[in-house]
């Protein structure tokens, strides 16, 4: 994590007062219902403040194509790690897995599309947070565990447009509901 600045780009999703900015416009968007936070935590719900690399685009490939050519493939036995304590907290695992986990190819659409940040890895500090994605909302104003969401047109846009190494920067103050 970095701090936001003026070496922000086009190419980057700026959390603002009024939305997810990209590449001139503007996206709405919502957050964690813990708010945003400098010090995130496990389980507290919080968008966590920071300039967050987008490491990774994730997607169902049968329920769509694939939004750009770096994107790859949720599998039906792809979970995420949320158990701070085993060595892979914070990571893409597989199932079968012995500790506490995110099902990535969900029975809903919130995660048909992924755009994973690099928030509390590699080497993740156990506590400290995990699996702050991009991904699709359930509806407008509904609040997430800690990601950020969109509209699945938008969030679909934007991952076409996004160039790998992207950073989805988050200020202090940058979001009211």
């Amino acid at each position: 994590m970095t701090p936001a600045g003026p070496c922000m780009t086009p190419g980057d999703l700026v959390l603002s007062p009024l939305g997810l900015l990209f590449r001139g416009r503007r996206y709405p968007c919502t957050i964690g219902r813990g708010g945003l936070s400098p010090a995130k935590r496990e389980g507290d719900g919080a968008t966590p403040v920071g300039c967050h690399r987008i490491t990774a685009m994730l997607y169902r490939p049968d329920r769509m194509a694939p939004p750009a050519p770096w994107a790859r493939p949720i599998g039906p036995r792809d979970l995420w790690s949320d158990d701070s304590g085993l060595p892979d907290y914070n990571e893409c695992v597989r199932a079968p897995y012995p500790g506490s986990h995110e099902v990535m190819r969900r029975a809903d659409p919130l995660y048909d599309l992924v755009l994973v940040t690099n928030w509390n890895r590699p080497g993740a500090i156990p506590g400290r947070g995990s699996c702050i994605f991009v991904h699709q909302w359930r509806r407008p104003g509904y609040p997430t565990a800690g990601c950020v969401a969109l509209r699945r047109d938008h969030l679909r846009r934007i991952a076409r447009a996004l160039s790998p190494g992207a950073r989805l920067i988050v200020r202090p103050g940058s979001f009211r509901p």
